[in-house]
């Protein structure tokens, strides 16, 4: 199982906006400059995440992304479900409907399994975590 590209990105950007948390918008220009995404794909990451709630845009001359919580709020599983949707590797996690035999599959139960820890991971790491952890090994994009 891998995260798609989108989700990949998603978190580079939201963490560049957690590490600039506290000091003002940050214009999309320059997050795709320093996490080296297209600016134009990552515009289109950003569309989801605005609707959320989990940032917003500041219009005029100082405008830009900023995010609309704390980063310590923000959980890295809140910013990849957006633009993921369901991390279930397969589709009958979500939707017994779609299978059957759902009640008696042993495999079912792996997937489950398999699902709950990416999302207990994921719900356990805040975007302040991650902006840590990137100054920790010495902040590239800085």
């Amino acid at each position: 199982m891998q995260l798609s590209t989108k989700a990949r990105y998603a978190a580079r950007a939201m963490m560049e906006l957690a590490l600039s948390y506290g000091q003002g918008p940050m214009l999309l220009k320059n997050i795709a400059q320093r996490q080296n995404i297209s600016e134009k794909y990552l515009e289109q990451l950003m569309a989801p995440l605005r609707a959320s709630g989990l940032i917003y845009t500041m219009r005029g001359n100082k405008g830009g992304y900023v995010l609309g919580r704390d980063p310590k709020e923000i959980t890295l599983y809140d910013v990849i479900s957006i633009v993921e949707g369901s991390l279930a590797p397969v589709p009958c996690v979500d939707k017994v409907e779609m299978c059957e035999r759902w009640e008696n599959c042993a495999t079912r139960k792996v997937w489950v399994r398999l699902k709950d820890c990416l999302t207990a991971e994921l719900k356990a790491i805040s975007l302040a975590d991650l902006a840590a952890s990137q100054e920790q090994m010495g902040n590239p994009t800085a």
